[in-house]
């Protein structure tokens, strides 16, 4: 009940904010709506995150979580004012929009996650994860899987396999990994949004994934790592590249990103060689257009979008993260994003002065 009436508070305030122009932009311009679309691994922090913008900068954002590569295709049918996307557009995928400013907003975790009666420890491979997605182990007590988890009694029962039927940022993080940790993955399936999984079961989002494993006994599938914590499913230890059997953890998170990040942020930090890390982490992105003027957008909306994205980027929003169970950026990744944010434009004149 005290979370139905914060919400409600926290609407009222908002709208509030939005009659009198908004707070803190100073009465320079009226509050904005926004919108955007995209992936739903982030989509707890973005709650929270949007929330809170709207609580102290008066600007509604409107936020729907349809999967990375749908986000991206609105934002490409300049439908929206951002794509959110686990995974960066690649060369081919900018070239055929207008340029574009890929934000990293926080990072976090694609865990392994189960449902196996009498369970609560398991540890996992690169190469085993990748052959129980190929459809190569099929049976829970394959003695690969029993080698790994010596004191673990594994059932004789066949693995049910779940994976993403929309196009997913998660997904590509989770092949991206795949294809780094096996020959075999690499060469037969490869890395994408969509991968042709050979076994299974079909679901759609981070959710749709994370709730066939929570009622379905012998599943096992990649879900961003809150939405395994908010449904109490177990998640497995890693291996990474050190041999060590990792959970996810702000700590081991932010250890995959201690490598060098590119001026335009576009990076992978899956199958880290950093000592501690977790293997499967991953950076998600806001992405705008450099050129906030199409589809009529008013320079006001321009300017509430980059307000937005310096709300995500500032100490506020990133100590935010950790609570929802992701982890804050780094200082290199914000500090290049707010660098990138100065060359985008309205009517190629720079918006943030």
């Amino acid at each position: 009940m005290n979370k139905i009436f914060q919400s409600v508070m926290t609407i009222a305030i908002a709208l509030a904010m939005v009659a009198c122009g908004g707070n803190t932009n100073n009465g320079s311009r009226e509050a904005q709506e926004l919108s955007g679309a995209g992936a739903t691994f982030p989509l707890p922090f973005y709650n929270v995150a949007f929330e809170q913008f709207a609580q102290v900068n008066g600007d509604q954002v409107a936020y729907g979580g349809i999967g990375s590569g749908g986000g991206v295709r609105n934002l490409r049918d300049k439908i929206v004012d951002f794509a959110g996307s686990d995974a960066f557009l690649s060369d081919a995928e900018m070239a055929e929009m207008s340029p574009v400013v890929h934000v990293p907003t926080c990072m976090g975790a694609v865990v392994v996650a189960y449902n196996l009666d009498g369970v609560n420890e398991l540890n996992l491979s690169g190469e085993i994860i990748a052959d129980i997605f190929a459809g190569e182990i099929k049976m829970w007590n394959d003695e690969r899987l029993a080698a790994l988890n010596p004191n673990v009694k594994l059932p004789s029962e066949t693995i049910i396999p779940v994976y993403r039927s929309d196009g997913s940022g998660t997904t590509f993080v989770f092949t991206d990994y795949l294809t780094k940790v096996s020959p075999m993955w690499a060469s037969k399936y490869g890395a994408g949004k969509s991968v042709n999984f050979p076994a299974g079961q079909a679901a759609k989002g981070n959710p749709g994934v994370a709730s066939i494993i929570k009622q379905t006994k012998n599943t096992i599938g990649y879900v961003g790592s809150e939405y395994a914590f908010a449904q109490k499913i177990p998640f497995a230890h890693v291996e990474n590249k050190h041999g060590e059997f990792v959970l996810p953890s702000s700590t081991t998170i932010s250890a995959a990103a201690s490598g060098e990040i590119p001026v335009d942020t576009r990076c992978s930090i899956t199958n880290s060689d950093a000592a501690g890390a977790y293997p499967i982490s991953t950076f998600t992105w806001i992405i705008i257009y450099k050129e906030q003027n199409y589809s009529d957008r008013t320079k006001e909306q321009a300017e509430a979008t980059l307000d937005l994205l310096n709300y995500i980027l500032s100490d506020e929003a990133q100590n935010i993260t950790s609570e929802v169970h992701y982890a804050p950026l780094p200082a290199k990744a914000k500090e290049l994003s707010m660098s990138n944010l100065k060359t985008v434009t309205y009517d190629g004149v720079s918006i943030l002065q």
